[in-house]
């Protein structure tokens, strides 16, 4: 697939898909949806770890109302249906982990692509806003699901209701996203964490997202079963042998992927 909407570059075990609608301050259309569904597919195949970032000033300032989708009598049961879910599944459910660099304004449904990747690092210039209610639309693309679940009940209310701008480093303090990074340092620390990501033991790191999302759903014991699961199935691993002998040896992993 040729990519006019988005960037895609896979080097040294990470994919790095960037929003590429910076004169639209990265505001979503039906192709730049399914850019990055295809992008998130691909990539899955070809690297150990997958960065989500913007170009520009903005990670992404939500649907553009200007797209031909967008105008007229739009169905927008249809289009979350049929456009948003498929990319937004294919990101929470990438094999390997993810991170969003979210390096601007993340509003609306981008604030909730953002939510969607495993670790969010934004820039302290960021913010993160719900936007919907002021156009009389409740947050959707997961909105719902993930800021009760990442911030409470109490903030993700008022966040929806409300519609106020979150700062990177109230969204930070809160536990919406994993860190606020300062500006100048923002692009170096999140390729730091991305390729420690993409060097890792990535069938344990499948694993630990899997438990942990999985404790939202179970009883403590359905848990621990699990979790003796997943630790049997990591234990077979190569990564495994190769994570006790480097401990054993007193030097850095050299971890393949399996």
């Amino acid at each position: 697939m040729e990519y006019e909407a988005i960037l895609l570059d896979i080097a040294d075990d990470l994919a790095v898909v960037t929003l590429n609608r910076p004169e639209k301050l990265n505001a979503m259309t039906a192709q730049l949806r399914a850019e990055v569904t295809h992008a998130m597919k691909h990539a899955a195949t070809h690297a150990r770890a997958i960065v989500l970032t913007g170009k520009g000033n903005a990670f992404c300032s939500g649907q553009d109302l200007g797209d031909a989708s967008s105008t007229g009598k739009i169905d927008l049961e249809r289009t979350l249906r049929d456009e948003y879910e498929p990319m937004l599944e294919a990101i929470y459910n990438c094999p390997v982990p993810t991170i969003a660099a979210v390096n601007g304004a993340a509003a609306g449904a981008g604030a909730n692509l953002a939510l969607c990747a495993d670790i969010v690092i934004a820039t302290e210039s960021a913010y993160f806003l719900q936007a919907f209610a002021r156009i009389g639309l409740l947050p959707d693309a997961g909105g719902t699901w993930f800021m009760p679940r990442q911030m409470g009940f109490a903030k993700a209310m008022g966040a929806a209701l409300f519609a106020d701008k979150i700062s990177a480093r109230q969204a930070d303090d809160w536990g919406l996203i994993w860190e606020a990074v300062p500006d100048a340092e923002f692009e170096a620390h999140w390729r730091k964490r991305a390729m420690y990501l993409a060097k890792g033991p990535t069938s344990g790191f499948g694993a630990i997202k899997k438990a942990i999302r999985g404790t939202y759903e179970n009883t403590l014991p359905q848990q621990l079963e699990a979790e003796a699961h997943l630790q049997g199935e990591c234990g077979r691993s190569r990564d495994f042998s190769e994570g006790v002998v480097a401990f054993m040896q007193k030097r850095p992993p050299k971890f393949e992927g399996r």
